[in-house]
């Protein structure tokens, strides 16, 4: 085969050389040590709950050590693609505060030296590649045809051997220029093929990041670099892309470690240093039916979707929190450690990372968003619930925002303290959680205790109504009314009651028990002086009233 005629037969309109791109993407000035990762998707629109780890993961890996983390989007397989996949998995990631340093940042546009950072945009300069490789007689067009491929492979099948276009399976592997010319000239469809250099006894190993050392039989495969149309397979686009864009260190699910031995073989026949990979294990769900895990399912998992977290309301931090602590083993002995410390200031490393697939725990993260909404002021909680009701839901935000103070009022109760109470653990929660507060939402039923009679309960009610001082400090509130329960036939203290019951109808924790869920039907409420102060005297009073009635 005449390699340079071969080439120039496949590849008339190609003019610019690998020596070319080369100089048009430079090795990037950047410290010693310092990586440059990337987040690589598909744009689909569905951003999955673990593709953001694996952004996430690429972040922290490239901001740890000073260097760039950039986003590429993979659309060679256009059968996936979906109407404005690229903005979605930009505002996927943006939801949670990762922000490319490069790349796409929409359909259209983008930033940075080392673009087009969408990879149908790029076909030229993998064509320049492949031509090259042709060229060096390690790569030749293909021109069979679907059903011959499909004959070799039921051949393979009943000999048992590997799959694929390889050796003497190899049709077109001598394919000579002449051949090659009259096929296209008849208008024949080909693909063009790797001349793999693989042997059937060779060994591939790479030192996998989190993995450790890995060792595989090397490619033998003729796989594919360009289909019929002239665009990459994903294998080959991949690996033109991670060295022009001077990529160090690529993060990816485990799926991929059977295709290593073909990247790996890529970066060498093209003369490349390979990134260095990490291959992370997927995140795993208990399943209920079954008793075991499984992968976290787009499908049956609604938690799978990235969007499912703003839908709901979970902060972003309490989010990026959570992945700290299935990123690292150590992370979660750190913050006990370092108690005021933000997350930001954790050392991430790779090498921390768990071999095993973690857990998607959604309690756990609803107890990191508890605990981070509790550290919140009430004027950022204010802020956070009003900017998700305006996009989630219309009449909550309306309540929220028509009186201001009020709503802050109500977010200030038992926060800003020493140990703020942790009733909300996402923004869907909120309405229901000060529902009381607005008689376009409570339902005005009453939770009132059932060890009590509705005589005894009905006393306790009209008694606080003539007692009740709106004016009187929060520390007097409850000496009030201990000292009206006892005058009741109510002991001081559970305590004393627990002693000796049979002389009390019960003890002053029942009689506020009363109050509350006269006040706010509930039986569970935040400090009911401050629940009674923000309501205000009037409703106060015309509560009490309301349950007496009932009673």
């Amino acid at each position: 085969m005449n390699n340079k005629l071969m080439a120039q037969l496949l590849f008339p309109n190609i003019n610019k050389s690998p020596a070319d791109y080369e100089e048009i993407y430079p090795p990037r000035n950047l410290p010693e040590g310092a990586r440059v990762t990337r987040f690589a998707p598909s744009p689909t629109g569905f951003l999955h709950f673990g593709s953001l780890f694996a952004a996430f993961v690429s972040q922290k890996a490239a901001k740890a050590s000073g260097g760039i983390f950039y986003l590429r989007i993979e659309d060679t397989d256009k059968k996936r693609e979906v109407e404005n996949g690229v903005s979605g998995m930009v505002n996927g990631l943006k939801d949670f505060g990762i922000i490319p340093d490069e790349g796409m940042l929409n359909e259209t546009e983008e930033k940075g030296s080392y673009g087009p950072y969408i990879q149908s945009k790029r076909t030229p300069i993998y064509q320049a590649y492949v031509k090259s490789l042709v060229e060096q007689g390690l790569a030749y067009p293909c021109f069979m045809t679907e059903d011959e491929i499909a004959s070799v492979r039921k051949q393979q099948e009943a000999e048992k051997k590997l799959p694929g276009i390889y050796g003497d399976y190899a049709k077109y592997r001598g394919i000579t220029y002449e051949d090659a010319k009259s096929r296209i000239e008849a208008g024949e469809e080909y693909v063009v093929r790797l001349l793999s250099p693989g042997k059937p006894e060779g060994k591939v190993s790479f030192n996998d990041a989190v993995k450790g050392k890995i060792e595989m039989p090397e490619n033998i495969l003729d796989v594919v670099l360009l289909k019929k149309d002239g665009t990459p397979t994903y294998h080959f686009a991949h690996a033109v892309d991670d060295h022009l864009m001077r990529t160090t260190d690529v993060t990816r699910g485990d799926e991929w470690i059977s295709s290593a031995p073909i990247h790996l073989q890529l970066f060498r026949v093209l003369g490349f240093k390979a990134p260095r990979y990490a291959h992370i294990s997927p995140i795993m769900k208990e399943d209920m039916e079954t008793g075991g895990k499984r992968k976290l399912s787009k499908r049956k998992d609604p938690e799978a979707a990235v969007s499912y977290y703003s839908s709901v309301g979970i902060p972003k931090e309490a989010v990026l929190e959570y992945l700290l602590t299935i990123a690292n083993s150590n992370y979660e002995d750190w913050k006990l450690a370092n108690k005021n410390a933000a997350p930001s200031e954790f050392k991430f490393a790779l090498n921390k990372m768990s071999k095993a697939g973690a857990l998607f725990d959604l309690i756990k993260l609803t107890d990191i968003s508890k605990n981070y909404i509790s550290t919140l002021s009430a004027e950022e909680v204010y802020d956070r619930v009003s900017e998700w009701a305006q996009a989630n839901d219309e009449v909550l935000y309306r309540l929220i925002t028509e009186d201001e103070n009020y709503a802050k009022s109500i977010f200030a109760i038992e926060r800003g303290n020493a140990k703020p109470r942790k009733d909300i653990s996402k923004w869907d929660e909120v309405k229901d959680y000060i529902s009381y507060f607005y008689d376009e939402l409570w339902d005005r039923k009453r939770d009132l205790p059932e060890n009590l009679s509705n005589e005894d309960m009905r006393l306790i009610l009209e008694t606080y109504e003539k007692l009740y001082n709106h004016d009187a400090p929060a520390e007097e509130w409850f000496p009030t009314v201990r000292n009206m329960a006892e005058s009741l036939g109510y002991a001081k203290t559970p305590k004393l009651y627990k002693k000796t019951p049979e002389l009390y109808k019960g003890h002053a924790g029942d009689v506020a028990g009363v109050i509350r869920a006269a006040v706010t039907g509930r039986r569970n409420t935040p400090d009911l002086y401050e629940i009674m102060q923000t309501l205000g005297k009037d409703e106060v009073i015309k509560r009490i009233s309301e349950t007496i009635g009932l009673l």
